[in-house]
């Protein structure tokens, strides 16, 4: 018996719509075409023959071959940001900012470690097979730029430290890490704990020195055993918490800073599992100002670092250099503040 059915017709493959077609369609050059496609129209081609080409491009579905203009010109329209471990909420706020500087011209893409790795050099000049118009790097060890060894523009994000000469958007943590010294000593503690992160980089450094330089010269103490560090994780912090609590209770211990937000919402977490009274029996503290540290319970005091602000202004600085411009100045310094909140409050 004979099947009565028709095959299917095979569908007709999609043609790659490309910049001649489109300058067919509209009447114009292909010249023109790519003025309009690449947002660079304005005062070069008639308003006439700009809406031509942009009803041809709606017209055909045309795309622009990114890739391929990149290769033609030498770099591509990619801009790569490089930071280490980012489990810290923190750097949400920090890409935020570098995405809205960067606008519509470049994508952004990231590159990020390991947790508790600092950004390699080895990686990042793999990346620049990429060819990207610029590379973004957050907190680098020293000897980075020197392995790194490429050219092209370059700016660090919260990379204390380097000279200069290298352009860099810093954030003062020193100072934050001083105000929350002065504010425990001034509410009676004086014997804190430090609870820090692992990652090895120059920022959580440069904030647990000032705290514990500051501390020693208010006349507080901290107890044998009551440095401790974790990876940024609120579990990990709870549970860091919970195996050293008992000893800096015996220690006398009434205050512990923590190197970030996260650090202490596992404090927190673990206080109210226990039943310690926050901040009648330990006051807590913070670094960055998550967004839920004014709503956690208690809200976090914490130190205010200005991410967006810190993304924004080096997605800035690096456009300049990408346009060829000179920095009026080579490295900005954002300054941080301290937030007082109920979990230090009323000790």
């Amino acid at each position: 018996m004979h099947s009565t059915q028709k095959p299917r017709p095979t569908p007709p493959s999609r043609r790659r719509v490309t910049a001649a077609m489109v300058a067919e369609r509209a009447g114009v050059s292909t010249a023109t075409v790519s003025l309009v496609a690449n947002g660079k129209a304005s005062g070069r081609v008639s308003t006439t023959n700009e809406a031509k080409v942009r009803e041809a491009i709606r017209a055909l579905g045309y795309v622009v071959d990114g890739i391929g203009s990149s290769l033609a010109r030498g770099v591509s329209n990619t801009v790569i940001m490089v930071a280490p471990d980012i489990s810290n909420p923190f750097f949400a706020t920090v890409i935020a900012g570098v995405r809205s500087a960067l606008g519509s011209k470049y994508q952004l893409l990231l590159s990020v470690t390991d947790a508790g790795q600092l950004p390699s050099a080895d990686d990042t000049r793999r990346l620049l097979g990429l060819r990207p118009a610029g590379l973004l790097v957050d907190a680098p060890e020293l000897s980075f730029l020197e392995e790194l060894s490429a050219p092209g523009p370059l700016v660090l994000l919260d990379a204390p430290g380097f000279g200069p000469e290298v352009p860099a958007v810093n954030l003062d943590v020193a100072h934050g890490a001083r105000l929350v010294a002065g504010h425990l000593a001034a509410a009676g503690h004086r014997k804190v704990a430090y609870l820090d992160g692992t990652t090895g980089t120059a920022t959580f450094e440069l904030r647990r020195t000032a705290f514990l330089e500051t501390a020693a010269e208010l006349g507080m103490e901290i107890p044998a055993g009551a440095l401790a560090a974790t990876t940024i994780n609120v579990g990990l912090a709870a549970d860091a918490f919970a195996a050293a609590w008992p000893r800096w209770k015996k220690a006398g211990v009434t205050a512990v800073v923590c190197a970030t937000d996260t650090h202490a919402y596992g404090i927190l977490q673990e206080a109210r599992a226990a039943g310690i009274s926050i901040p009648g029996e330990l006051a807590v503290t913070g670094f960055d100002d998550l967004p839920y540290s004014r709503t956690s319970s208690p809200s976090l005091t914490s130190v205010n670092l200005p991410g967006e602000l810190l993304g924004r202004r080096a997605a800035e600085q690096l456009l300049r250099l990408i346009d060829g411009e000179e920095l009026q100045t080579q490295q900005v310094t954002l300054e941080s503040t301290l937030m007082v909140r109920g979990s230090t409050l009323g000790t």
